[in-house]
């Protein structure tokens, strides 16, 4: 007599509406957030070549892009710079009429407490050597002098507006650096998030051509190793005790696993950056016809999700949003 199996797990799968009922992850509109790009001394809209569909904006765009993600429901936006100038400081990042500076602004008002305005706290999109620190006279980043330039960030971003402070640029003791600055400056409501994991990664090209970096080298010296994954745990732990409120996991994708080890060990939040290299090989490779589309979309945002993040920086955050109010099965 034929052995019939015990358990029949496929029957949880045999329709649509019983893999929606069992499904363990979902995803919804406002765990997404949407990185936007605001390009100094531009009339419209400029595409960006290596990522289709991605734009650099004009400080005009800014409220219609609020609008646009107000109602879509997602939670909120992260502006970063593209300044017409740039030198050893990166001086426009902490000039109050500087090009991020002035998008907070303006995008604060338009959110009025919709959304969440946040801003990328880094110097890289404002060196003329396109790294993420000023330099010493070694010509290595100087992490303590870079934090006292984070610091002024932190109230400059504060005073136009933002709601979160994206703390980006791998340095000792960011975190603690800008909550002392804010928490002197009466801004204790600021939330920090801390890019705590964030490794030094191929994945970042097109982002690169986004803010139109000036970087020669890498970033290793400050960035983690991709070998590493106990290392990553570490950071982000570290930032929690200087006072992180959020921390992040970064690329996404390639991180999975430090993300459920974060996750798991954090008291805090914790979100993902699915970054621009990520986006761009999907995008490249849907319009080859290699794959399919909205399926590997959607795949790679269950993936982060499933793997921890309980939000999620993606540049798809707008046009996702409109598939989960339709319903649509995003794998």
């Amino acid at each position: 007599m034929t052995a019939f199996p015990t358990r029949r797990l496929r029957r949880l799968r045999s329709t649509p509406a019983l893999r929606r009922l069992v499904a363990e992850t979902d995803l919804t509109a406002r765990r997404l957030v949407l990185p936007v790009f605001v390009k100094e001394g531009i009339t419209a809209a400029q595409p960006i070549a290596t990522m289709p569909g991605v734009h650099q904006h004009p400080l005009e765009d800014v409220p219609a892009l609020v609008e646009a993600a107000v109602a879509a429901g997602i939670g909120g936006i992260m502006l970063f710079g593209v300044p017409s100038h740039r030198d050893a400081t990166g001086s426009g990042a902490t000039d109050p009429a500087g090009i991020l500076n002035r998008a907070i602004e303006v995008a604060a008002r338009a959110a009025v407490g919709r959304l969440t305005v946040q801003a990328d706290l880094c110097l890289d999109e404002f060196t003329d050597h396109g790294h993420c620190g000023v330099l010493g006279a070694d010509g290595a980043v100087d992490n303590d002098a870079t934090l006292e330039i984070y610091a002024r960030m932190a109230v400059v971003q504060a005073r136009a507006g933002a709601d979160i402070l994206g703390l980006s640029g791998m340095m000792d003791g960011q975190v603690a650096a800008c909550r002392a600055a804010l928490d002197t400056d009466g801004r204790t409501d600021v939330v920090l998030l801390a890019y705590s994991a964030k490794y030094a990664s191929a994945f970042y090209g097109p982002f690169r051509d986004a803010v139109e970096s000036t970087l020669t080298g890498d970033r290793r010296a400050y960035q983690l190793d991709a070998a590493n994954a106990r290392e990553g745990v570490q950071e982000a732990l570290a930032d929690i005790d200087e006072g992180a409120d959020i921390v992040m996991v970064k690329p996404a994708g390639t991180s999975l696993d430090v993300l459920t080890r974060v996750r798991d060990l954090s008291s805090v939040p914790v979100w993902a950056y699915q970054v621009s290299g990520e986006y761009a090989l999907i995008e490249h490779a849907a319009a080859s016809g290699l794959i399919d589309r909205g399926r590997a979309i959607g795949e790679s945002l269950l993936a982060i999700r499933r793997a921890g993040a309980e939000v999620i920086l993606t540049y798809w955050a707008i046009e996702v949003a409109g598939w989960l109010r339709a319903g649509r099965d995003l794998a």
